[in-house]
Formats: structure tokens, C-alpha cells, sequence
């Protein structure tokens, strides 16, 4: 008897986790559109609440207030696209198809999660506290990941060894960033995981003709 007990406690527990996580999710996803067609200052609590369809009470219970919602939009977006990230490197042996790849993933989350793209690219940084918090969150693995790739092709003489791989990490980030900036501005006029190529182009290969 204690062990069906057991057994029927340990089915339960999961089930309960991910009830939790989905709702938890449900509410994040709410707020990144309330946030995307209000704007942050203007946004309610009781705004995502009711996008979410869940009461007031119940938003309060998975976040402390409006700021902290900002900011666990930022690091479960992130967080889901690192750990995506992280699998599909594994496959992939040339450093600069990994390049290609993790610009493809980061352009791909944005033109598939609008509203969360809005949030990253014009709401967040609107807020002093995410920004004076952003070098240690999510995003100082996103840079890790970069360099790790940089360091490897370093490694195996495809990139130049003298470059400061935590420099050439921000400035594809940087890139990346701008071009993901001027599409949500340009209210999707055009796609922007065509932009992959383009600047993998420039960055991988510069700017200077063959005969310069």
C-alpha cells in the first residue's frame, strides 16, 4: 500500500510542476503583449492578468510587481533560446556554420515571437533597472556562447588568433541587435532571418574587395 502511495505522489507532483510552469508561461506571454501594444509604463498588472485570464491574485503569486514580470520575460525567452542554442551547437562542427546557425536561432525567436521581440528590442530598454542588470543575466551566456565559438575557431586557425574574442563576440551581437532594432521599427516590411546571410557576410569576410 505505501508503495502505490508512493507511486500515485510521484505522478502527481510532476503533473502539478508543469500545471505551474504552464500557467507561469501563460501569464509571461500575456504581459510580453500587453507590454508590446500598451508599452511598459502605460501596462497594467490587472491588464495582463486579464489577457492571461487568470484574476489579479493569481499573477502576484508567480511575480513580485510589473518589474519583475519585465525581467523573467527577458530571462525565459532567453533561457528557452540558450538551451535550443546549446543542442543544435553540438551537431555542428565548422565555427563558422555555428555562427550562422546561433544568428539563425536569434533572428528565427524574434520574427516567430513578435511581441516578445518588441519587448526585448524597445521595452527593456527603457527600464534603468534591467539595464543596469544586464551584463549579469541571461545575456552574459549568450556573449559566452559567442566567444566559445570565436575561441574554437581561433583554435583551429579559421579566425584570426591575435582578435580579442570578448570584443569580436559583442561586435557580432552588436550587429545582430541593430538589424533585429530596425526590423521591429519597420513593422515587419521585411524578413529578418533573411538578414542572416548579409551579416554573416560582412562579418565573416569584411568588407575590403579581393583585390584591395
Amino acid at each position: 500500500m505505501q508503495t502505490k502511495r508512493k507511486n500515485a505522489a510521484q505522478t502527481i507532483e510532476p503533473v502539478e510542476e508543469k500545471s505551474r510552469n504552464g500557467k507561469r508561461e501563460a501569464i509571461l506571454r500575456a504581459a510580453a503583449h500587453v507590454f508590446a501594444r500598451s508599452g511598459y509604463f502605460n501596462a497594467k498588472v490587472s491588464d495582463v492578468a486579464r489577457k492571461a485570464g487568470v484574476a489579479d491574485g493569481t499573477v502576484y503569486l508567480y511575480f513580485k510587481n510589473k518589474d519583475d514580470l519585465l525581467t523573467s520575460i527577458f530571462s525565459w525567452a532567453m533561457g528557452e533560446f540558450i538551451s535550443s542554442a546549446k543542442s543544435e551547437m553540438v551537431e555542428i562542427a565548422d565555427p563558422r556554420e555555428k555562427l550562422r546557425r546561433f544568428a539563425s536561432l536569434h533572428f528565427s525567436m524574434l520574427e516567430r515571437e513578435r511581441d516578445i521581440a518588441i519587448v526585448f528590442q524597445i521595452e527593456l530598454r527603457q527600464s534603468t533597472k534591467f539595464m543596469e542588470q544586464f551584463s549579469t543575466t541571461y545575456l552574459a551566456q549568450y556573449l559566452q556562447m559567442l566567444r566559445e565559438i570565436i575561441e574554437e575557431g581561433q583554435r583551429r586557425g579559421v579566425f584570426r588568433k591575435r582578435l580579442n574574442s570578448k570584443v569580436v563576440a559583442k561586435f557580432l551581437f552588436g550587429a545582430l541587435d541593430e538589424m533585429a532594432t530596425n526590423w521591429v521599427l519597420s513593422h515587419n516590411n521585411h524578413s529578418l532571418t533573411a538578414m542572416v546571410e548579409p551579416v554573416l557576410d560582412i562579418f565573416l569576410n569584411g568588407v575590403s574587395g579581393a583585390n584591395v
